[in-house]
């Protein structure tokens, strides 16, 4: 499922989306915030330009609130429905998987929005998937 030429392994690890070969984050730590959404300019493999334009990263806040909200959601189900939690610990259960999952969010929300522009070229890899 999670092999290279599938969309979704560019999305989950956040390597390259034409050739999957490089990740496009300077850093591969998440959680390192000074550099969470710094990435490379391009691609040492393909020579892929990452933005293509000024600003094309603002579309993937719109990803960002629909991913954000199906974490909300997870948290509360885990929290509320299967774990039998009040109100009000759900609630604070959605705000603490917000803060927890945000490094995470926001490099998934950019994966998600270039793929959606960008397209799998197996000629284009090093290594064959």
């Amino acid at each position: 499922m999670l092999r290279k030429g599938n969309k979704l392994y560019s999305i989950i690890t956040g390597a390259c989306p034409k050739c999957h070969d490089e990740n496009m984050y300077v850093n591969n730590n998440t959680y390192r915030l000074s550099k969470t959404l710094k990435m490379h300019e391009r691609c040492s493999n393909c020579n892929t330009k990452y933005k293509l334009e000024p600003s094309f990263f603002y579309g993937s806040m719109y990803v960002s609130y629909g991913v954000g909200i199906a974490f909300s959601l997870a948290a509360f189900v885990v929290s509320y429905v299967l774990i039998g939690a009040s109100l009000l610990v759900a609630f604070i259960a959605i705000i603490v998987t917000m803060v927890g999952f945000l490094p995470i969010i926001l490099r998934l929300s950019r994966n998600i929005w270039i793929n959606l522009f960008m397209h799998y070229d197996k000629g284009l890899s090093k290594k064959k998937a």
